[in-house]
């Protein structure tokens, strides 16, 4: 969303009694300001398998990258060759560990930017060593590409610092999807910290089709390092409205969930919890951290998801869901599982709801409720985020 379109909801919702409610997020001036996402983090731009020695354009953050493979190492440039302006994901590489414009051959060092050689204006060319690519720091984690987008020009901090703990030191089994998505990167990760919507939109998802989604929860925020978590009080399945009538997710085919309420998955008290997920203590099974990471923590798997700004009116999605196995068997058998249905499933049909939700939100203006708490906290976790690195500055 730019300013332009953030100035035109204030005014409108000033004066049409169609909107009613908060007029705009002036309450969170950085978050409102973070159309294009949050400076100063790493971002999981691509699978490591697809950066080659053929250059593939990114967008992050509104900065157009070039990410390109050599020698096993993954390099980043701004992808804008200084002479005309041409990408520079145009280009080619002519020489090891440089990439070449496709233009004129102007041809800039992978680990500096540094203009080295000009094919078309010989090897004594004078502007050689005179102009410089800004370049990004690159690291590879989870089987990603990462890329560090600078709040200035400082060096970027350990890329372990932000990954979620547990995935530091534990050996796991990962699978996961990723595409570019319609919608602001906040309204993607709003929706999956979101409280309200999972247990009435995702309760027609394949994915539950055997299990009963809540109906409705009492939930308070709490914070924890850098994350804060949904921690639900009261669970209940089905609630009777007054002067309405009696409204219920339970259904004859599904699974009857246990009675007591429960923090881990969101379908009922687990009756066995994964022994590296029991040791995390989540106090939630729903936490998010900056700079948009959603953690979804079920008894035998975590659910994880990075909202990547491309740009004010698109991002890109990734989710990845991640076992810890008791043995190479188990983990084997884990990954079958989700290549043969879990993929479709999770990251296709379930997920694809909540693109479409993404995709047709319009907000500011907005009437928030009860559960949007956990829209208001994150909001202000992210606020907090900005005005300590400030403070800190």
């Amino acid at each position: 969303m730019t300013d332009t379109t953030t100035a035109r909801a204030r005014r409108r919702a000033a004066v049409d009694p169609r909107f009613p409610g908060r007029q705009d997020w002036s309450s969170w001036p950085a978050y409102e300001a973070a159309a294009e996402g949050f400076r100063g983090y790493w971002y999981p731009v691509e699978w490591s398998s697809r950066i080659t020695g053929t250059p593939r354009a990114v967008t992050v953050c509104g900065e157009k990258l070039v990410l390109i493979r050599d020698g096993g190492t993954a390099y980043a440039l701004f992808d804008r060759c200084p002479h005309r302006g041409v990408p520079l994901s145009m280009g080619n590489q002519q020489f090891p560990g440089t990439l070449s414009c496709v233009y004129h051959g102007w041809t800039f060092d992978l680990t500096d930017g540094a203009l080295t050689a000009v094919i078309t204006d010989g090897p004594d060319s004078p502007i050689c060593g005179k102009v410089r690519v800004v370049t990004y720091e690159v690291a590879e984690r989870l089987g990603m590409v990462w890329v560090y987008i600078p709040l200035a020009s400082e060096a970027a901090p350990s890329i372990d610092e932000q990954l979620p703990e547990e995935l530091v030191g534990n050996d796991f089994v990962m699978g996961g999807r990723m595409g570019d998505r319609v919608g602001n990167w906040r309204f993607a990760c709003e929706n999956g910290y979101d409280e309200g919507h999972a247990k009435y939109l995702h309760r027609t998802a394949l994915w539950r089709l055997y299990k009963t989604m809540p109906t409705w929860n009492l939930t308070h925020i709490e914070k924890r390092g850098r994350w804060i978590y949904r921690v639900q009080d009261e669970v209940h399945f089905e609630a009777t409205f007054p002067g309405v009538g009696t409204w219920t997710n339970y259904r004859w085919w599904k699974q009857r969930p246990p009675t007591e309420t429960f923090n881990i998955g969101n379908t009922g008290k687990p009756k066995q919890i994964n022994p590296v997920i029991a040791a995390q203590e989540f106090p939630g099974f729903a936490s998010v951290s900056m700079p948009g990471v959603l953690r979804i923590v079920y008894p035998t798997f975590i659910h994880y998801e990075f909202y990547v700004p491309v740009d004010a009116d698109n991002h890109r999605y990734i989710g990845v869901m991640v076992n810890f196995p008791a043995t190479k068997r188990s983990g084997y058998w884990f990954f079958a599982r989700y290549l043969g249905w879990i993929r479709w499933l999770f990251h296709g049909q379930f997920s694809g709801q909540d693109a479409l939700m993404v995709e047709a939100t319009d907000a500011p203006p907005e009437r928030l409720y009860r559960p949007d708490v956990s829209l208001t906290m994150w909001r202000q976790l992210a606020q907090d985020a900005v005005a300590a690195r400030q403070a800190g500055s």
